[in-house]
């Protein structure tokens, strides 16, 4: 599953758990970009540092920016599907079905590790990959 090709929507979804209270377009706050609009290609972050952060140390590392974060997201989703020998399906059900199971445990736990949220929508929505089968 390329996560690009999922609606904005479920982007927003993932995205917009991580900072509850906050009124109105939790974005419009963001004063820090990691990664601009301009920037053709997606930024990549150290695995150990996203590995071990937690949905909010994730957000700060993004520059609270929501395309960051998502570049965050789709890389841990990438390493956790590489692991467990999984396909991601290539629909915007989904990646919507994803955004918002990370969404709904996000939303619970901030200090949670991002990984483990993500690992466990990988599993959900991911089906074995066949060319690893024996």
């Amino acid at each position: 599953m390329n996560l690009r090709s999922v609606p904005a929507v479920a982007v927003l979804a993932v995205s917009a758990a991580f900072c509850p209270g906050v009124p109105g377009s939790l974005f419009a706050q963001a004063s820090v970009t990691a990664n601009s609009k301009a920037e053709a290609n997606p930024k990549t972050y150290p695995l150990d540092q996203i590995v071990t952060a937690s949905v909010h140390d994730a957000w700060l590392l993004s520059g609270r920016n929501e395309a960051a974060f998502f570049d965050i997201v789709e890389q841990l989703a990438q390493l956790s599907a590489q692991k467990r020998g999984l396909t991601l399906p290539d629909n915007a059900a989904a990646g919507k079905r994803m955004g918002e199971l990370i969404k709904q445990k996000a939303r619970a736990d901030h200090d949670q590790l991002l990984y483990v949220i993500v690992d466990e929508a990988v599993r959900a929505v991911g089906a074995k990959d066949q060319s690893l089968a024996r």
